[in-house]
């Protein structure tokens, strides 16, 4: 079976508790739920981690290099500031889809550029959570 690996990186581990004007109710459990539903409805398997550590994130790259087809990816603040990420991303020959669950072109100007973008085959932002199964779907085709 393929396989996607789902990461998600620093704060998103309080999704449904942090800003929720900006990033809904739902929780990492439930975006896990939906995207690991989603996956798995269309013959795939799915490993999440969220970590609030760039090397850890980093290391699972590393590691999808050997075990997935596909990355969904939500960096969080390391989307405008890791190049390192990116250099892990730029090593894998999957799929990539960068999700965020706010618009970020529409929020502080530092949010604007992402180091992720130059390697995602595929930018999914602003459609809140929803956002994590357009990306399976993007994947899955």
């Amino acid at each position: 079976m393929p396989h996607l690996t789902l990461l998600n990186g620093p704060n998103l581990n309080l999704l449904g508790q942090r800003q929720p004007d900006i990033y809904g109710h739902d929780t990492l459990a439930d975006v896990e739920r939906m995207v690991t539903d989603a996956a798995t409805a269309a013959g795939w398997t799915v490993t999440c981690l969220q970590s609030n550590h760039e090397g850890i994130l980093i290391d699972a790259v590393h590691t999808a290099r050997d075990t997935s087809q596909a990355i969904i990816i939500n960096p969080g603040g390391l989307t405008h500031t890791s190049v390192a990420l990116l250099d892990a991303l730029n090593a894998f020959d999957g799929v990539v889809v960068e999700v965020h669950i706010s618009d970020i072109h529409k929020r502080e100007a530092f949010r604007h550029h992402s180091y992720v973008s130059l390697r995602a085959d595929h930018v999914i932002c602003g459609e809140g959570v929803k956002g994590y199964v357009m990306g399976v779907e993007k994947i899955v085709g």
